[in-house]
């Protein structure tokens, strides 16, 4: 684990709602749990986790391939922002937003906190290997995927486990 100095921990000592667009891109984990479908229901509003993810993840890398035009390609991709890290009911625990939105760490698989990259994947806390692309399927059939709100929870260890 490298050692991280008080000045390089800025989410420790900026707002949460004045990082700037690196500092804020630096937060994301890279666990792309955010990438998973979510299917809405129209009369009670509850929304249900898919195991099926954006045809745009990359799902070894985790990472978006159109991440900078992803709006153009998915009008409805939804950007995490201080405004509403707190209220999506999908984000999942060990969400590097959500936790600073709650004024909690994070964990120490974070790469911010181990200084490298893939210590989200090495954590096991990714999607890799757990979810299918949405190519993958009939987009028809993506009820059938609905899983627990736990789902990727308990597929990925907790934090501190």
């Amino acid at each position: 684990m490298s050692s991280i100095t008080n000045n390089e921990r800025f989410w420790e000592t900026i707002p949460f709602d004045q990082l700037n667009s690196k500092q804020w891109e630096q937060i994301c984990d890279g666990c792309a749990q955010c990438c998973a479908h979510k299917l809405q229901d129209e009369e009670t509003d509850e929304v249900f986790l898919t195991n099926v993810v954006c045809q745009y993840l990359d799902q070894n890398k985790c990472q978006c391939s159109v991440y900078g035009d992803r709006h153009v390609h998915v009008p409805d991709c939804i950007k995490i922002t201080p405004e509403n890290a707190k209220a999506l009911p999908w984000i999942p625990d060990t969400c590097g937003y959500k936790l600073l939105a709650n004024g909690q760490p994070l964990p120490d698989w974070h790469p911010l906190m181990t200084g490298d990259s893939e210590s989200t994947k090495n954590a096991d806390m990714t999607i890799t290997g757990k979810v299918i692309s949405e190519a993958d399927i009939d987009i028809d059939d993506l009820e059938d995927f609905i899983v627990e709100d736990s789902y990727f929870n308990r597929l990925c260890r907790k934090i501190g486990a």
